[in-house]
């Protein structure tokens, strides 16, 4: 007997949604995208037309819809952590944007809620599911590069219009919370948890009135590999990890955001890998996750919201 589709509510209209995930819930098998949300009844109605399915005024009456299964969350990040309690409290599977909260403890407790009520909960780093990362752990695994000695992560992205919400404060705005999590997610999901942070820098060159660039640096300390990490939201675009062992260097480009035709190809002379859509299998994830009713890298996402902390602790303005 084939299951019944997850019926899914999107609870804002952030640009990631009506670009990216609203197609992606659409086309997807194993979900039903059956209502939007918006604070504004005539943004709810533009977005859920092409669809076919409801707009809703107001994000507590999506919750309350006994027809919506699970939610996708893109809030901003400020406002993450309380619509995903709400969600959660509600019975709804959670699907939410990055960073799923921008404390550590607020993340463990989330899980915490999920794990009880029996829901999935699953922070939307869609990167992670693309193919081409668990072929370079596996590079790794099988000492193709040797004895690991270097991983340096950069996501850095041009600036935004005047006026966007990743330049507000209130709302969880800054590099860090934005591009930052990438490159770490990125070290965490190469080499696993243990990372000590040995010294960060954030900074607002450009004046805009959040930390818009900023750099890490790790130790992982089981192999001594030096972790180093860029990110930004001032700069040129770089989407790029490289990794520097004893025998051999690992160059991927189109980390982190990678078109879905995009052939990745990871050392020379190596056969390319085949094309994948990251935000289909992102989706598809979230899905299968929610039809066995479990959190989704509970592990990963603690850890990267601790060592974010860490990061955030030397810049108050991130806090």
């Amino acid at each position: 007997m084939t299951e019944a589709p997850l019926r899914v509510g999107v609870l804002g209209c952030a640009d990631i949604a009506r670009r990216r995930m609203l197609p992606a819930f659409a086309a997807c098998p194993a979900t039903r995208l059956v209502a939007v949300a918006s604070r504004d009844a005539r943004t709810a109605q533009e977005t859920a037309r092409p669809y076919g399915c409801r707009a809703i005024t107001g994000y507590e009456a999506l919750l309350a819809e006994p027809t919506v299964d699970a939610v996708y969350i893109p809030v901003p990040a400020a406002l993450h952590a309380r619509w995903t309690r709400a969600a959660l409290e509600a019975g709804k599977h959670v699907l939410a944007e990055k960073p799923l909260t921008l404390e550590p403890t607020t993340t463990a407790e989330l899980f915490a809620l999920a794990a009880r009520r029996r829901l999935a909960l699953m922070e939307n780093v869609m990167f992670v599911q693309h193919p081409q990362h668990e072929a370079v752990r596996k590079l790794i695994a099988d000492r193709a590069l040797g004895e690991l000695r270097t991983l340096h992560a950069q996501f850095t992205v041009p600036r935004r219009p005047p006026g966007d919400i990743r330049y507000r404060a209130d709302l969880g705005g800054g590099a860090l919370w934005d591009t930052g999590v990438y490159p770490l997610r990125a070290a965490l999901h190469l080499l696993g948890p243990d990372l000590t942070l040995l010294a960060s820098h954030l900074s607002d060159p450009g004046g805009l009135g959040v930390p818009t660039a900023g750099t890490a640096l790790f130790l992982h300390a089981a192999t001594s590999t030096t972790v180093t990490l860029a990110f930004g939201l001032d700069h040129a675009y770089r989407s790029e990890y490289t990794l520097t062992g004893s025998q051999a260097t690992l160059d991927l480009s189109h980390a982190f955001t990678p078109q879905a035709t995009h052939v990745p190809r990871l050392l020379p002379g190596s056969p390319p890998l085949p094309p994948a859509d990251q935000v289909a299998l992102s989706v598809a994830a979230f899905a299968a996750a929610a039809a066995q009713g479990r959190v989704v890298a509970e592990g990963a996402t603690v850890r990267q919201a601790e060592l974010l902390a860490q990061i955030a602790a030397g810049y108050p303005a991130a806090r």
